[in-house]
């Protein structure tokens, strides 16, 4: 039987992958430095490879190492997932839920959905990550996160429960020629510039088919790393951008600069929801947390 590591030596390797020093890993996995030294020298030795580089100042992971990693992650979140299985705590939702969310949804949406989370599960533990969506799917998959809250995704190996949909909208310079207008028309932006979230966004790719649907430039020089970044360079005439609904209604009260106008032949909208490894062992517990979901997106968009 080929060599196997011990999913310890696996808690070990990932410590000095994230914390990038042999010593705060052994403090973080409450082992001595030797300790945790000896077992991933010995996971290398037997495997024959080299996971970091050492130098007398700092812990590098090599690009084998960076696989091995991944893979760690995945191997560990798999057993967690097999104990949460004979695991009880319904009452709870399992006690604790790490919870990864964009910043261009979350604070929006949570502020409606958690409240009764909390109500009627007082001592379930609510840990909030913001990030980008492609990040977060990674971290879910890795198991690093337990469970993602936004627009659909796209990565493999995670259950994806809808639990409703945003619309979109133009959002335009207060002297733009198409401010005037009740609505405008994908023709409309044939000559345009679209600014846009940088890479792991989803509303990236809203805004890419956009451009495709008008003849309208993705602006490539330019990156945005926020919502509020974006309408910034909109409002000084830099380039016009999407926003999705609920960013609009809670960012744009009392905005002058910018004006949001509906797209009337477009009829794309950005879809969110809940999603989990569908190998997890809490199955349960998140559909009933993406229940509780489904209701806060129906007060928030009601028919």
């Amino acid at each position: 039987m080929p060599y196997r590591p011990s999913f310890r030596q696996l808690e070990y390797i990932v410590a000095v992958a994230e914390c990038g020093h042999f010593g705060r890993a052994a403090k973080r996995c409450n082992v001595s430095q030797p300790t945790l030294s000896v077992q991933v020298s010995l996971v290398e030795a037997s495997l024959g490879v080299e996971l970091f580089e050492r130098t007398s100042s700092s812990v590098r992971t090599t690009s084998i190492g960076e696989m091995f990693v991944h893979q760690a992650r995945l191997a560990l979140a798999a057993m967690d997932d097999l104990l949460a299985t004979v695991a009880g705590d319904n009452d709870a939702l399992g006690g604790l839920i790490r919870l990864g969310t964009p910043p261009s949804f979350g604070p929006y949406f949570l502020p409606t959905f958690l409240p009764p989370i909390h109500r009627d599960y007082p001592e379930l533990k609510i840990y909030i990550t913001e990030d980008r969506p492609a990040a977060i799917e990674t971290q879910v998959s890795e198991g690093t996160l337990d469970c993602g809250l936004g627009p659909d995704c796209t990565e493999g190996g995670l259950s994806f429960i809808r639990l409703g949909s945003e619309q979109l909208y133009l959002g335009v310079p207060a002297d733009h020629p198409l401010a005037g207008a009740e609505s405008v028309l994908v023709r409309d932006l044939a000559s345009e510039r679209l600014l846009a979230l940088g890479s792991g966004h989803r509303l990236l790719e809203n805004v890419r088919h956009l451009a495709e649907a008008s003849g309208a430039t993705v602006i490539d020089d330019y990156a945005g790393t926020s919502l509020d970044a974006i309408r910034q360079m909109v409002s000084i005439g830099m380039g016009i951008s999407l926003f999705p609904e609920l960013y609009a209604r809670a960012e744009f009260r009392n905005a002058e600069d910018v004006v949001l106008k509906p797209i009337a032949d477009w009829t794309e909208m950005r879809h969110f929801g809940l999603y989990f490894r569908e190998t997890t062992g809490r199955r349960r517990h998140f559909e009933r947390l993406a229940a509780e979901a489904r209701r806060a997106a129906a007060t928030l968009f009601p028919l």
